[in-house]
């Protein structure tokens, strides 16, 4: 796949080999232009991923000036040098994307690309998505790409994830990004109505069907029509209901509980679970055949643990968009713990805890002894043992039984630094993959069962 493309204009040609090497480095294609010939890259701007201009501030108001009469719509960096940064030219402030010093720091460049890469994971899908899905890790920026790629399809969807992951989050993206998005969209959890009244939910019934039915009532089908039903929690669906939906699905026909008139229904079905629906068929707790016909086209979302680049994000929104206002604020070392721990309740324990110290701390900045003590033990123990971790599991690897001769037998006598031993271990293993991946970083990172921007990360950490 062809990296994303960085055009930079600029003059300072020191500047350029510096800028080119850190953009190489984070996998981007940099493109450069000095400020007279920039004309030249207006051929390239639909197909570029944002625009970098640095120079003097004259030179910069000139190129700002012809970019906007192109009508630009990318987003733009201003490198400034030291102590320039508050002579921003007028010109830029309503185009410009964010403004750095130069040299600029490596972690403020990646949180640069950070947030371009949410601009341009959102952009590719509208409004409801943009609000609903935060994050800029590749996890979550590929469930953005799955919905952009099947929204406007019919076909039906699976979305798998752990409980508060967003499972409804993503089905109502999906209808909203839909031509079916000025219809109803009706969700029902399978697994919180009792099994002798799902039917009645669904298909509803007519006057006298059973004890209690006094009137004719719609199901979720008809209330659905033209539009979506989200089945939330299907794999918890009886076995006998799910013999009668396979049948909805095979022939978009349907009959209410006790009447003999057959609905035809113009619906899509959108279904989430978070068991394992392969290992319910293997048990027979769940047919084989509705599977295949709900798993047409899969989303799996991934668990708040796997993308903790994406909490300094979440907590922002979370804040944003809370119904009562929350005027609380966390200090690096909370934002750090909050990072460490794995979340079993993913986005929804977050959210949770968010307003449990609004409420306990309100208008503060919340310290890390604020925080509950599970999660303040997790992050005092998350240094050694992910790097233990990360060892071990490479060391358990055939391939790598080479490397176990490495290990000491028995601890010294005089003892030893742990941190320093497991720093020294790391180092080694992260320069072999590297070797062994001729210097491609997102390669490495496969090696090492780790995320791209974890290994960037170490990489710059560990100063290799």
């Amino acid at each position: 796949m062809t990296a994303a493309r960085i055009i930079l204009i600029d003059d300072n040609k020191q500047r350029q080999a510096q800028f080119s090497a850190s953009i190489e480095f984070l996998e981007y294609q940099p493109v450069h232009f000095n400020s007279d010939d920039f004309a030249d890259s207006f051929s390239l701007l639909d197909d570029s991923f944002a625009v970098f201009i640095g120079g003097g501030l004259a030179k910069q108001a000139e190129v700002l000036k012809k970019l906007s009469e192109h009508a630009i719509n990318l987003p733009l960096i201003f490198l400034f040098d030291k102590g320039d940064k508050e002579k921003i030219p007028k010109l830029a402030k309503p185009l410009q994307a964010s403004v750095q010093e130069w040299p600029v720091p490596y972690s403020e460049l990646v949180a640069s690309f950070q947030m371009l890469k949410i601009q341009s994971s959102a952009s590719a899908l509208k409004s409801y998505s943009q609000k609903a899905l935060v994050g800029s890790s590749d996890e979550i920026t590929q469930v953005c790409f799955l919905i952009s790629q099947v929204a406007n399809s019919d076909s039906t969807v699976l979305i798998l994830g752990e409980s508060g992951t967003g499972k409804e989050l993503v089905a109502r993206a999906l209808h909203q990004e839909s031509a079916r998005k000025n219809q109803a969209f009706v969700p029902i959890n399978c697994g919180a109505i009792p099994a002798e009244l799902l039917e009645s939910e669904l298909f509803g019934h007519e006057k006298g069907a059973f004890t209690g039915a006094l009137a004719s009532r719609k199901g979720r089908f008809e209330m659905a029509e033209g539009g979506t039903l989200f089945l939330d929690e299907i794999g918890d669906m009886p076995m006998p209901m799910q013999v009668k939906l396979l049948r909805v699905l095979q022939e978009r026909t349907y009959e209410r509980v006790g009447g003999n008139k057959t609905l035809h229904c113009n619906v899509r079905i959108i279904s989430a679970t978070h068991r394992n629906i392969e290992a319910a068929i293997e048990k027979d707790l769940f047919r084989q055949d509705l599977f295949y016909r709900l798993n047409v086209f899969p989303i799996e979302l991934p668990a708040l643990r796997e993308r903790s680049e994406d909490i300094p994000f979440l907590i922002d929104d979370l804040i944003a968009r809370a119904k009562e206002p929350i005027n609380i604020s966390f200090t690096q070392d909370v934002v750090r713990a909050l990072t460490a721990y794995q979340w079993p309740g993913n986005v929804r324990e977050l959210a949770n805890l968010i307003e449990r110290l609004s409420i306990i701390k309100p208008n503060t900045c919340i310290e890390l002894t604020d925080l509950p003590k599970k999660i303040r033990e997790q992050s005092a123990e998350s240094d050694v043992t992910e790097d233990l971790r990360a060892y071990m599991k490479y060391s358990g690897d055939e391939q790598a039984a080479n490397q176990k001769n490495k290990v000491i037998d028995k601890l010294p006598e005089t003892g030893l630094d742990l941190k320093d031993y497991l720093h020294d271990i790391e180092v080694s293993l992260i320069q072999q993959a590297l070797k062994e991946s001729n210097g491609v970083v997102a390669h490495a990172a496969k090696k090492l069962n780790m995320r791209r921007t974890t290994l960037v990360e170490k990489l710059k950490k560990l100063e290799l």
